[in-house]
């Protein structure tokens, strides 16, 4: 499929074949055959990378399994979440390096919800690291066993949506409370950050242990962010 809105010269320079476009330039350019086979060709190779970086993205990711806001049922979803999908879709949050925060109890489509907009980042060509809040933990934990801690906290620092699912369905130490901190300050106001989780913000010291601590970093991760109120009764209890 030809993009007819993209010039010749537009095309080449998105590719970085500069020498291509000035070769056509002097000897081509008034030859409509030549012009036709090359926009065509120019197109597809634009396409073929497009869609090459898409799946490499996907591939980094780490999505335990690729679900999509066309699957979801949204008249099923809770009220925030069918109002703000639409917000969400558009990725304006992204853009703009704020936060998106689903809270509510389990099997409301949280994770759904976290996934399909991972998905719909990296086909926008976004950076996107998903991570469970456990797995996120031990890799922290790991990392700092090793003295890479600093190299982990910048990759993931870099990623443009780094999500966090399940926050509050497995409690950690202090220390596993702490590394977490530290990545999330790391992120503050620099990236964006999406976090589910069944625990309402005054049960996250049950997280974190420390008051103070869990202030901090509510204070970091809530400033400037989507909240959104996704309780409501789970889509495996309306099926049973």
């Amino acid at each position: 499929m030809i993009m007819t809105d993209i010039s010749i010269q537009d095309y080449c320079k998105i590719l970085h074949i500069s020498t291509v476009y000035s070769i056509y330039e002097e000897k081509y350019a008034e030859n409509s055959e030549v012009t036709n086979f090359l926009k065509e060709a120019l197109s597809s190779e634009f396409h073929s990378r497009k869609m090459n970086r898409q799946m490499k993205a996907l591939k980094q990711a780490g999505f335990p399994t690729v679900k999509r806001f066309e699957d979801l049922i949204i008249e099923a979803l809770p009220e925030d979440g069918r109002r703000s999908i639409p917000d969400i879709q558009s990725l304006e949050f992204l853009k703009e390096r704020k936060n998106l925060i689903l809270i509510g109890n389990s099997g409301t489509g949280k994770t759904h919800c976290a996934i399909a907009t991972g998905v719909h980042a990296c086909l926008n060509e976004y950076k996107v690291i998903f991570r469970t809040a456990a797995m996120l933990i031990n890799e922290l934990y790991e990392a700092k066993k090793q003295n890479r801690l600093s190299l982990v906290i910048k990759k993931l620092k870099l990623a443009d949506l780094l999500i966090i699912d399940e926050l509050g369905y497995v409690s950690f130490d202090l220390e596993g409370a702490e590394l977490l901190f530290q990545l999330l300050a790391a992120r503050y106001e620099t990236q964006s950050t999406l976090v589910t989780s069944n625990l309402m913000f005054s049960d996250w010291v049950r997280i974190f242990h420390d008051k103070t601590l869990t202030a901090a970093l509510l204070d970091r991760i809530t400033h400037r962010a989507l909240i959104l109120n996704m309780g409501g009764t789970s889509f495996r209890r309306r099926s049973d």
